[in-house]
């Protein structure tokens, strides 16, 4: 289970809440609540961005965005303060009721939800996000979530580059000081008043015509790309 679901979890446990297919109005009011939590946190972080994607500062083409499970928490409040104005970004999260409640989070933000999987054998959710990117909107997806391994780079956001031609914009997210969490992806918050460090890397393009075998070796590429400059992962390694 992801972090982001035992959070809703226990926020319901709390509240003596029942999770249902349709969200009642005490779990309306308690994502509003938590998603308002989430922004005053990102008002005390120090943001410093090297947007080489350009995709902060006026990139108009549609682009898919890969971020780590772990890494996701701040994401909202970064995306409200510094996306480019008339941009529309969309998360793929998932289609049980956790997923449900995660989205009204996300609404709070301006960022819309795509409810399902990114398996390959062509699943609505995975051709509702080819028609997101078709009409200008971009997409954000944790290819490790939402049960891992750990920095184990899935292949659906591949499958979906090649399908669209959008290009793929990794993206690297640090923290100067943070609490790690013992959930399979060690999910991290960065603590009040951090630096938080975000890298757009350069948009990575994926042959439409790349065989099995060639898309297994740019899924490879990728992955490493991502998992080069983990510098919270090797600062802990190191201590």
């Amino acid at each position: 289970m992801s972090f982001g679901c035992r959070i809703v979890r226990k926020v319901g446990w709390l509240l003596r809440l029942r999770l249902e297919a349709e969200p009642s109005w005490p779990w309306r009011a308690a994502m509003a609540l938590l998603a308002w939590l989430i922004r005053a946190h990102g008002w005390t972080l120090r943001f410093s961005i090297d947007d080489q994607a350009r995709y902060l500062s006026g990139r108009r083409d549609p682009v898919i965005i890969l971020l780590w499970h772990n890494r996701i928490f701040s994401m909202p409040a970064l995306y409200e303060r510094r996306a480019a104005k008339g941009r529309r970004a969309f998360v793929l999260t998932s289609a049980g009721p956790e997923g449900s409640l995660l989205a009204l989070v996300l609404s709070h933000f301006g960022i819309g939800a795509v409810r399902g999987s990114t398996s390959r054998s062509g699943s609505l959710a995975l051709r509702e996000m080819a028609s997101r990117l078709a009409e200008g909107s971009d997409l954000m997806i944790t290819p490790d979530g939402p049960r891992g391994p750990r920095y184990r780079l899935q292949p659906g956001a591949l499958y979906l580059a090649q399908k669209t031609g959008c290009a793929i914009v990794p993206v690297q997210i640090e923290y100067s000081r943070y609490r790690r969490f013992r959930s399979w992806d060690g999910f991290a918050i960065a603590l009040p008043f951090a630096r938080m460090r975000v890298l757009s890397g350069e948009p990575f393009h994926v042959d439409a015509a790349a065989s099995d075998e060639e898309l297994e070796l740019q899924r490879q590429r990728l992955e490493r790309i991502m998992t080069d400059s983990l510098v919270m992962d090797r600062r802990e390694s190191a201590a």
